[in-house]
């Protein structure tokens, strides 16, 4: 009985990471990055959502069409521009 009731939970768990697992394919556009739509609690500061941004955008045509490509690269310099401030000295 306990056998069978822990490969049910192994088999359930496996079967529950399998839509998790699908989000995180590269060929797929990071919807949170480009209208803030399924961050599940994301937080990142401002070096990674630099990184992100970048790999997004190298992605290219591919994944993403010519507006959102824009947009992305549009946030891009937004969050440089954020960190340069941030980074000057107080004089």
């Amino acid at each position: 009985m306990r056998k069978m009731a822990m490969i049910l939970a192994a088999t359930l768990f496996t079967l529950s990471s399998v839509p998790a697992f699908a989000q995180t394919t590269s060929d797929q556009k990071d919807e949170c990055l480009l209208a803030s739509k399924n961050c599940m609690d994301q937080v990142d500061d401002i070096r990674n959502r630099i990184h992100k941004l970048n790999k997004e955008i190298k992605k290219g045509n591919r994944v993403y069409s010519p507006q959102e490509l824009k947009k992305l690269q549009d946030k891009l310099r937004e969050t440089s521009e954020i960190l340069r401030t941030l980074e000057k000295p107080d004089s």
